[in-house]
């Protein structure tokens, strides 16, 4: 099977910070999914923000123990990631990594993205700017859900009409879009009767009461509001006349924003028996699913693509009650996992206004995805109805989450998922290695050499025809002394050590003058561009003087 060098930031992989957000969820259940299962010989991760090794070994270890050897690849390594023959990243951003490979060749690596929240303004730039930077047909952005997917086409088609109109139609060949599930790692949610009475206990909920579960990030406009699942667990607590416990497992943004969530949700559902625990800690995240009887979750968020909670309830062999809405409609299926409750938004069309705001920078983020998802409406009779069901039906309930765990372990479990990812890595290096060959290109238009894009604020231009002579009187012992202060010594970046200052110092010493280049000269090959530029370092502080 195909391997590829993945892209190792903590950030997107490390849950054990205050913040838990769903896409680092997502990149730690991969994660400990491809070290579990995947079939290659060697691990291949890229340091990409150069952490310490102790820090990364660490990081792994609290996942999963790899089982195998590590090539580490180095922060600045983008030759030994073509080693490998495929990055994968655990974001969308293909066109950042697209216009950096460039130096490089654009054959030196294919790159492998993935969808997660795409209606932020950064996420939606980058996925226009696919068509306008230097992507390749063997890169490619795995889409989570058919409903995201198909968001990602509907921009790039407006981004192509656009370009098509102003300079007619594109050339390149796009990245491939291919639509691969988040997994789970299904055993980490086995549930069992200790869990389940321990909950029980801890939560003050009777063996024989019926549980709703929530779990997931409490921010009513960032994330989903719960006023939908409390309205409907309200009248469906009504008809059936039993009491109905509704435990509410996730995180707010400080103690604060959790007890204004948990005390406007509880005046909208008087009759349902209100429970809130913090979803965060490790062992709550995999055994609070013991507590419950079914899973409910009303996403009605743009920011949702896919919604990994409703695929680990069911690998916790929990049925579902969840909106027809995003990846949702991916997962459960209705009527033998649960049920999927009809949702209802605006025609394609009615939201440029909030398009526009948004843009303008006059609506926040939380503001803009918060505002489309007041308008979004569900069918309360059917979810009410659905509700009712697994509520007076044990047997509903038990062939149901059966059925859940059944799907969960055979096509969402990472065992099922990975091989998926290799199977398009190899797909990309076959895809790379038959592309024509392609020139290292190192100007990026978005990026300029400050030299050429600043090239008319100097008077003149450092060349290597240019005559440099050593300033009167200067010494080693007081040129030292200036490039050491600190007003000289501050962004040292690509130049000249002190022991090559010295070399031109006691070069220059010795003639009355000399060119650039032949200063350069002096020393290695591949040092020579940084002592040609650094010539200006020393006039800068009077150890040379330029003939001009």
């Amino acid at each position: 099977m195909s391997n590829a060098a993945l892209y190792l930031h903590p950030g997107g992989y490390d849950t054990s910070g205050p913040s838990l957000l769903g896409r680092v969820s997502a990149g730690e259940s991969f994660l400990r999914g491809y070290l579990r299962h995947a079939d290659v010989d060697r691990y291949y991760f890229w340091n990409i923000d150069g952490r310490s090794q102790e820090e990364l070994d660490a990081l792994l270890t609290r996942i999963e123990a790899p089982k195998r050897p590590i090539t580490w690849i180095g922060q600045t390594d983008r030759r030994g990631i073509g080693q490998v023959g495929v990055l994968n990243m655990p974001i969308p951003g293909l066109t950042t990594e697209a216009w950096q490979r460039r130096v490089f060749g654009p054959r030196t690596y294919a790159i492998c993205g993935i969808t997660h929240t795409t209606a932020t303004d950064r996420v939606m730039q980058a996925v226009a700017d696919m068509l306008i930077s230097p992507t390749e047909a063997y890169d490619a952005l795995i889409c989570t859900s058919q409903a995201v997917r198909h968001s990602i086409d509907t921009q790039l088609d407006a981004m192509r009409d656009y370009l098509a109109a102003e300079f007619g139609p594109r050339k390149r060949p796009e990245p491939m879009r291919v639509t691969i599930p988040l997994g789970v790692n299904t055993e980490d949610f086995a549930t069992s009767p200790t869990q389940r009475k321990a909950w029980r206990e801890r939560l003050d909920i009777p063996e024989d009461a019926v549980v709703a579960l929530f779990m997931g990030r409490f921010n009513v406009k960032g994330k989903m509001n719960p006023a939908l699942m409390a309205l409907a667990l309200e009248r469906a607590a009504k008809r059936t006349g039993k009491p109905i416990y509704w435990v509410n497992a996730g995180w707010a943004t400080s103690a604060k924003e959790d007890e204004i969530y948990h005390g406007r949700t509880r005046e909208l559902c008087p009759s349902v028996q209100y429970r809130s625990v913090d979803g965060r800690p490790p062992d709550v995240r995999f055994s609070i699913w013991s507590v419950a009887d079914f899973f409910i979750s009303f996403s009605d968020n743009i920011q949702e693509t896919f919604g990994l909670t409703p695929t680990e309830a069911m690998a916790a062999g929990l049925p579902c009650v969840v909106t027809d809405w995003d990846g949702y409609k991916d997962t459960v299926r209705e009527g033998e996992d649960g049920f999927r409750i009809t949702t209802v938004a605006p025609s394609p069309g009615d939201g440029a206004d909030l398009a526009y705001w948004f843009d303008n920078h006059l609506l926040t983020y939380d503001n803009y995805v918060g505002s489309a998802g007041q308008f979004t409406a569900i069918d309360y009779a059917q979810a009410e109805a659905a509700i009712v069901t697994l509520v007076q039906n044990p047997d509903v309930r038990r062939r149901m989450g059966e059925a859940a765990k059944a799907r969960a372990r055979q096509v969402f479990d990472w065992a099922a998922v990975i091989p998926q990812y290799q199977a398009l890595w190899a797909e990309q290096n076959a895809r790379r290695l038959a592309a024509p060959p392609a020139p290292a290109v190192r100007d990026n238009p978005l990026r300029p050499d400050p030299f050429t894009l600043f090239q008319s604020y100097p008077t003149h231009h450092l060349k290597t025809t240019t005559r440099v002579a050593l300033a009167p009187g200067m010494t080693w012992e007081e040129g030292h002394r200036l490039l050491t202060h600190p007003l000289g010594s501050y962004s040292a970046f690509h130049r000249p050590t002190l022991a090559e200052a010295r070399q031109v110092i006691e070069f220059l010493s010795g003639r009355d003058s000399a060119t650039v280049e032949e200063v350069a000269a002096i020393v290695e090959p591949h040092r020579r561009p940084f002592v040609q530029r650094g010539v200006l370092w020393f006039a800068r502080f009077g150890l040379i003087t330029i003939d001009l």
